[in-house]
């Protein structure tokens, strides 16, 4: 097989962005719609924002957030609780040849927004950014 030519850095390809990004809208549509047989997960609002692929596209790790950030750890257990019926929709409404492995992880750049906020509004920092 040839290699991509396009492709030399250490990125992902476009085909792992496509999917991911299918994987993405895919899921935030059945949770915001609650197609989940799970009361408890259906209860609450996840914020999906991000979702990446391996390189061989056979695990998508899904990046999460409860909204208003409370019950963060409560919500990784339940969508892992609920991966495999998640995989099932996702399969389906996605029409991808084989639906990856789902894992859930924080997404952790709300964080480093209001991080980077905080450096630049120092007088310090200010007084570097205007020279």
């Amino acid at each position: 097989m040839a290699k991509n030519k396009f492709n030399d850095g250490p990125g992902p390809s476009q085909r792992q962005l496509r999917v991911g990004e299918l994987i993405r809208r895919t899921l935030s549509d059945v949770l915001m719609r609650g197609d989940i047989h799970d009361p408890d997960l259906n209860r609450l609002s996840v914020t999906v924002g991000e979702v990446r692929t391996s390189p061989d596209l056979k695990i998508a790790t899904a990046y999460v957030m409860p909204l208003g950030g409370s019950g963060q750890g409560e919500v990784i257990e339940l969508l892992a609780r609920n991966k495999a019926e998640l995989r099932r929709i996702i399969g389906r409404k996605a029409g991808l040849k084989f639906t990856p492995d789902l894992r859930f992880r924080l997404d952790e750049t709300f964080d480093q927004i209001d991080e980077t906020r905080r450096l630049f509004s120092q007088d310090e920092v200010r007084r570097d950014v205007e020279d």
